[in-house]
């Protein structure tokens, strides 16, 4: 049976928390002696540009640690740079049970890492990164948007004002200022003319009939909550700024893809 080899004479395995971490330096001599260095620092920035300056004094460049939350996100960033960083899932650097404290993990990380056992998660660049965390959140506003909204329409309905029969977008200019002053004067009979555009095309009368309804107090205060003036500014607002760095972005990389090809 085959011995096996090692793939980093000198590497470095780590225990991630939330405020310190493990840092455990496996150093392999020609004889096949592995020595180790534990060392802890904090996981705030100043402790982990000493971690980076250590490592570069250790000339150790191979890191790998686990992906624990979101708490190895800062120390890849600061490290990316200087050091050939591999992130792992827990469950591939796993310690056996019953022997397990901070400094054994980061030794049992070091010494799987040391014979190349580990499976290495995917890390994008950081630019690449940013995108695609901007676009997450763009996917999650943009659901969270057409959720209110249609909250807010069930809230019409269940009050029987048939916005949405008379007007294409319940949420458009002439639409948002009759619910403001529904919300404003519950109740109150009133004439739609002075709220109404001057392009939308649905009869005045038809409108005025729309608008026959009558809102119980608590759909009226759960309007309110949804506030229809954020969703038509302050959503689409949002939106708009991540669109824009994304088109940025997404020509950067076509340009460089043309180039390529």
């Amino acid at each position: 049976m085959g011995k096996l080899k090692i793939v980093y004479p000198v590497c470095r395995g780590m225990d991630v928390h939330r405020d310190f971490l493990i840092v455990c330096i496996a150093a392999t001599n020609a004889q096949g002696v592995t020595e180790c260095q534990v060392k802890r620092f904090s996981t705030y920035s100043g402790g982990l540009r000493d971690l980076r300056d250590w490592l570069a004094a250790n000339k150790c460049r191979d890191v790998c640690m686990e992906s624990t939350g979101k708490y190895w996100f800062p120390i890849h960033n600061i490290l990316e740079e200087t050091c050939n960083i591999v992130v792992s899932h827990p469950k591939f650097v796993k310690a056996i049970k019953g022997k397990k404290t901070d400094r054994k993990d980061a030794q049992w990380i070091a010494d799987l890492f040391k014979h190349d056992l580990v499976r290495g998660s995917f890390i994008p660049p950081s630019d690449i990164r940013q995108l695609r965390d901007l676009c997450r959140y763009w996917c999650k506003l943009t659901a969270y948007m057409t959720g209110e909204k249609n909250r807010a329409q069930n809230c019409l309905k269940v009050s029987n004002f048939k916005l949405d029969s008379v007007f294409s977008n319940v949420f458009g200019k002439s639409a948002s200022a009759i619910i403001d002053y529904l919300l404003e004067h519950p109740g109150e009979k009133f004439d739609v003319s002075p709220f109404i555009h001057k392009r939308c095309k649905t009869p005045v009368s038809q409108i005025q009939e729309a608008v026959d309804g009558c809102f119980e107090p608590q759909q009226a205060e759960k309007l309110k909550i949804i506030s229809p003036p954020f969703l038509t500014n302050g959503f689409p607002r949002c939106i708009m700024y991540i669109g824009r760095y994304d088109c940025r972005r997404e020509y950067y990389y076509n340009t460089n893809i043309f180039i390529c090809q």
